[in-house]
């Protein structure tokens, strides 16, 4: 099949290509089983044999062994599901950064801005799927009145929500009918019934998009949707990243394997999913609003609790396949100080990522560094710089507020220079202390604008998604960079700010070699303290350092 960009740079969902012969080297396995595998291997899974609850026990675990960065959990004795379809759960798979590397093929000693950079570069080479005759997810198929979600141990994660949430880390898989483009998209959904689930569908979403357009045509207005449960985690990795409409994330999947993701043909809806996925939900959604249903709350992102259930448009279930004793995925949702979410280092490290490819895209010069701090879960950005222009942060500003990823992100944006350390938050405030000048443009207000209807503190007038299709934000820009409004001074070298206070490279060298007889501590710095210390390179590249 044709493997080709259209004009429009967006690609054809039949631009996958058919698997080749056996002929060669033949790909990996990939499944989530041998994720799990690896996980093991690497001492990063445990399998709990102690008896559980579905009921919140499975989320007050997940929740303290996130905290303390423990390793992924398969629990294989819940109650009520000792002998249902599926009785094994299996979550917080990429919720500790060794886990994150060991996906990404990367030393454990890898820093976090080699992680997004890696990420950023590998999101460059899109490699696209291969269709298959078949895959263990078709082991079982289930039909008709055969159809039943309370075979699988779904979880209730907190204590207001409206009840058991099945769709907390999977792919929810649409097709723009125009486009026949694939997404793939993490969005919740609840279990209603035996065969119907939830969901919550915002129209700026890349499913939303496709719902609307399904709306408007004149008959068949039905959106098909496949849900993946258990894949490799790369595919809640990704269908939980903003990347552009542009993008499909089954290309991005592929980038991060180094092999093309295999997809099998779905029975009842004209879509694909991963012939290896350990459970797969087939069904449509019908917009009409007469069939919604009630759906919620659901504590979310934020890490608040949810507010009222409200009616959604619900996925009516027509198809459940799945392999031999099936294992559910899910995660826990609700970052805070202290207690993050399963979600936390998919922001910290791919919406990163995409950020600063969406900002180079744009073409935004300069950026160096980006950062979405994990307990923000996107709502906060940090950019760094290498200043070439006046207006350079306002421009970043600007360029991710005008993103489909905007609904959910960058409500606050802060932009600094190069000496600046955008994951240490005493850098940052220390440049916000120090560079920032509120009444001289540094800080901008911006708005109203859509955003999240989910953010506590968007007021409940300004959240309802069936009247407004979004939330309401006012953003804010932090501009803690140098202003090159100052006036040049001759005092410091003619330059708009003093130099920053550092040792000389030639006394610090000759501390770190006494280091040791001095008898004060066994270690010195770090190679990169070292260079903050002295900014030998830094220097070459900022005058005011």
């Amino acid at each position: 099949m044709d493997t080709s960009y259209s004009d429009r740079g967006v690609r054809d969902a039949s631009a996958t290509v058919e698997a080749p012969d056996n002929t060669g080297a033949p790909a990996e396995d990939i499944s989530m089983r041998t994720w799990m595998d690896t996980l093991e291997d690497a001492g990063q899974l445990r399998r709990v044999s102690a008896k559980v609850d579905w009921d919140l026990e499975i989320a007050a675990i997940a929740r303290v062994n996130i905290a303390k960065q423990g390793p992924g959990l398969v629990f294989n004795n819940i109650r009520d599901h000792e002998s249902t379809t599926g009785t094994r759960f299996f979550t917080c798979g990429i919720s500790n950064k060794t886990q994150i590397r060991l996906m990404l093929g990367l030393p454990e000693d890898a820093t976090d801005k080699q992680v997004v950079r890696h990420l950023k570069d590998r999101y460059r080479e899109p490699m696209p799927p291969v269709v298959v005759p078949s895959g263990p997810t078709k082991e079982n198929i289930v039909k008709g009145d055969d159809i039943d979600l309370w075979q699988f141990p779904t979880v209730r994660w907190h204590e207001s929500d409206g009840g058991r949430f099945i769709d907390t880390f999977c792919g929810v898989i649409t097709q723009d009918p125009e486009t026949r483009r694939d997404n793939i998209g993490l969005y919740r959904g609840q279990v209603l019934d035996r065969n119907k689930i939830g969901k919550l569908l915002v129209p700026t979403q890349g499913w939303g998009d496709h719902f609307m357009k399904y709306s408007e045509r004149p008959s068949e207005n039905a959106m098909p949707v496949a849900v993946a449960h258990g894949w490799h985690d790369v595919l809640p990795f990704c269908a939980g990243s903003p990347f552009p409409k542009s993008v499909c994330e089954w290309d991005m999947m592929g980038a991060i394997l180094g092999q093309p993701v295999e997809l099998v043909e779905c029975e009842t809806v004209p879509l694909r999913v991963p012939a290896s996925t350990e459970i797969v939900v087939e069904g449509w959604i019908d917009p009409d609003p007469a069939t919604w249903e009630m759906e919620g709350p659901f504590a979310d992102y934020p890490g608040y609790l949810g507010g009222k259930p409200s009616p959604k448009p619900v996925l009516q279930v027509t198809a459940i396949t799945h392999r031999n004793d099936p294992v559910l995925r899910g995660a826990l949702e609700g970052a805070r100080p202290g207690f993050p979410s399963e979600d936390s280092l998919l922001c910290c490290y791919s919406w990163s990522a995409i950020a600063w490819n969406v900002l180079q895209d744009a073409g935004v010069s300069g950026v160096t560094d980006v950062w979405m701090p994990p307990v923000s879960t996107g709502v906060n950005i940090i950019v760094q710089i290498n200043k070439k222009y006046r207006g350079q942060a306002q421009q970043i500003g600007t360029a991710l507020w005008g993103t489909s990823m905007g609904q959910w992100f960058f409500k606050n944006v802060i932009v600094v220079e190069e000496d600046i350390d955008i994951r240490d938050w005493e850098s940052v405030e220390w440049a916000i202390a120090f560079r920032v000048n509120a009444g001289r443009d540094d800080v901008w207000l911006v708005g109203p604008t859509f955003g999240s209807p989910l953010d506590p503190s968007t007021f409940p007038e300004d959240r309802s998604v069936p009247e407004y299709g979004s939330g309401k934000w006012t953003r804010m820009l932090i501009d803690a960079t140098r202003s090159w409004e100052h006036p040049r001074n001759p005092d410091w070298d003619n330059n708009r700010w003093p130099e920053l206070n550092k040792i000389n490279p030639e006394l610090e060298a000759k501390v770190a070699a006494r280091w040791v007889e001095y008898g004060i501590t066994p270690d010195y710095l770090t190679d990169e303290q070292r260079e903050m210390l002295t900014m030998v390179e830094l220097k070459k590249r900022l005058k005011e350092v």
